[in-house]
């Protein structure tokens, strides 16, 4: 399906600018960097991650599950998922005069990076679930409704101008990477899985993908 597709190649840049966003916000309080690209990285994830990529996924993928493919959206993977997407822009509303200011306190220093762990950490697992659960298992039910593709949309001026900048941050910043977070696949990468979300399984699974799934322990 085309519309996952591009959601995909979607995520691999966002994963790469989260690693530079930590890039950037070291050198920021090592006394390195330049203040102005923090401009930069919030219009990237505001209009290029928010606007266009998560506003894709909630208006025409999350909306064909749960309108074409039957699948709850008020609980479960959808509202899970949909929850994510405004708790981290609040972590981005917290950011948004940080990024580009001097840091002259200490509690600037560490609001700044308290925000920035929280936000690309909680962002890396919730691309790892969507890219491992949400998409590949969205896509077969919505085949079963002999939904085979779904529209896009094309960037907006602003969504484009985000991206291209992107290119140059990256090559300003290089992506860090964190060894302390936890990524992978399934459902428990999912920073909703047990909390607002007890995991495809149970809240999407039918009673014969159950009978299916016994029949295959016993066999």
């Amino acid at each position: 399906m085309k519309l996952i597709d591009d959601l995909r190649a979607e995520h691999d840049l966002i994963d790469q600018m989260l690693g530079s966003l930590r890039t950037f916000v070291k050198a920021r309080l090592e006394g390195r960097g330049d203040p102005a690209d923090g401009a930069r990285f919030m219009a990237f994830f505001r209009r290029y991650a928010g606007d266009f990529h998560h506003h894709k996924e909630e208006e025409i993928l999350f909306r064909a599950l749960a309108e074409r493919a039957e699948l709850p959206a008020h609980r479960g993977p959808i509202a899970a998922l949909t929850g994510e997407h405004r708790r981290m822009a609040g972590l981005l509303d917290g950011l948004e005069g940080l990024l580009g200011s001097a840091l002259a306190t200490d509690e600037d220093r560490a609001r700044v990076d308290s925000l920035v762990v929280d936000y690309s950490r909680s962002l890396w697992r919730h691309i790892d679930a969507e890219n491992s659960v949400l998409y590949p298992q969205g896509e077969e039910r919505l085949r079963r409704f002999h939904v085979r593709d779904l529209p896009s949309r094309p960037m907006t001026e602003a969504e484009a101008a985000a991206r291209e900048g992107a290119l140059a941050l990256l090559t300003a910043y290089p992506p860090l990477h964190d060894a302390e977070v936890h990524r992978g696949d399934g459902c428990v990468a999912c920073p909703s899985f047990g909390v607002t979300c007890e995991g495809l399984e149970y809240e999407w699974w039918t009673e014969l993908e159950w009978e299916e799934a016994e029949e295959r322990r016993d066999d």
